[in-house]
């Protein structure tokens, strides 16, 4: 690899309980920013608040992290010797049901570090529709009003895991930029979770990014030794990307899961769950970030996309400069 750039990876998953082991996280390079989950559809508003709180004990007991209040604090403009020693370390719900039906929980969550959240995850909820629904019918009133609060709190409103409907009902209701934090293009690859043409403008047309993920079963590449073809496919949705909205509207949000075993289990025990077009393709498997940046032996992305022709602007533009540009426009202090 020509340099190792700093990462901003907008969604990545640990364990979801007390006792996962944040120090997994310093696989990714130092000087990163990190969005970690801190819950989904199952989580209650306590377990979701348990989470973070001991996650946040953690960061600061291990001294590798800081915790993330300000756009400074994810992405310096100036990075200084701490902020290349440490990394970033910044939360999301991949659902509203961790809120428990109260509004007013984004600002007690945004005081604890969250800075993006999804409304459905897959499945219809009191927000709106999600990605495996057979009836689509977009955001509810409760869910508009959920991104009227991102937006007035400074939670970054995501449309990953949501229904077509409900991504584009995000874009028309948001008044700023929105994100999809991991997702690719149903273009290249049709699964479900995989978002259209018209969501992926729509979102740009808000400023907003799209991150795309290294998940094999959204990339077409799910065989377990073939990690260099998830990341060619990376980069080919990069490039899609790229052509289809600019450049600027493109980021990294792998979605690594280092609770792969827990979520395997998951899927092979509660198949209803989720669907034939998640269960079909075997055990899922994942870019890790070794791979993204090219030290586990595989050709990292940066690389890939270097000899595809990408400038070095480029490249930290999707690496960080894109995902970053929007925080500072959403979030507040």
């Amino acid at each position: 690899m020509s340099h190792e750039p700093r990462l901003w990876e907008q969604h990545c998953c640990l364990p979801l309980l007390p006792t996962a082991d944040l120090t997994e996280l310093t696989r990714y390079p130092l000087g990163s920013y990190l969005s970690v989950n801190i819950g989904y559809a199952p989580q209650s508003t306590r377990e979701s608040l348990e989470l973070v709180t001991q996650f946040r004990r953690d960061a600061l007991t291990d001294g590798r992290f800081r915790l993330v209040h300000s756009i400074e604090d994810a992405w310096p403009q100036v990075p200084t010797a701490e902020t290349d020693a440490t990394l970033a370390l910044a939360f999301d719900l991949e659902d509203c049901g961790p809120l428990g039906g109260d509004l007013d929980n984004v600002e007690l969550f945004h005081e604890l570090g969250l800075r993006s959240l999804l409304p459905t995850y897959n499945h219809a909820n009191a927000a709106g529709c999600g990605c495996l629904d057979t009836d689509d019918t977009g955001l509810t009133a409760y869910g508009r009003d959920l991104i009227r609060t991102l937006n007035e709190v400074g939670v970054l409103a995501d449309g990953s895991h949501c229904s077509r409907r409900t991504g584009l009902d995000i874009a028309e209701t948001t008044t700023v930029p929105m994100i999809y934090s991991h997702s690719n293009f149903a273009t290249l690859w049709a699964h479900p979770r995989n978002i259209g043409d018209d969501q992926a403008k729509a979102c740009a047309a808000t400023g907003g990014v799209i991150g795309i993920n290294g998940v094999g079963i959204f990339l077409g590449r799910n065989e377990p030794a073939d990690g260099a073809g998830r990341i060619e496919a990376m980069a080919d949705h990069i490039a899609y990307g790229a052509e289809l909205v600019g450049i600027e509207h493109i980021g990294i949000g792998s979605d690594y899961s280092f609770d792969a075993d827990d979520f395997n289990a998951e899927l092979a025990g509660n198949p209803d769950s989720y669907s034939e077009e998640y269960t079909r393709y075997g055990q899922l498997q994942w870019a890790p970030p070794e791979d993204l940046l090219g030290t586990s032996g595989v050709r990292g992305l940066d690389e890939v996309l270097a000899a595809r022709g990408f400038s070095a602007a480029d490249r930290a533009a999707v690496f960080g400069g894109n995902f970053a540009r929007v925080a500072r426009q959403v979030w507040r202090d």
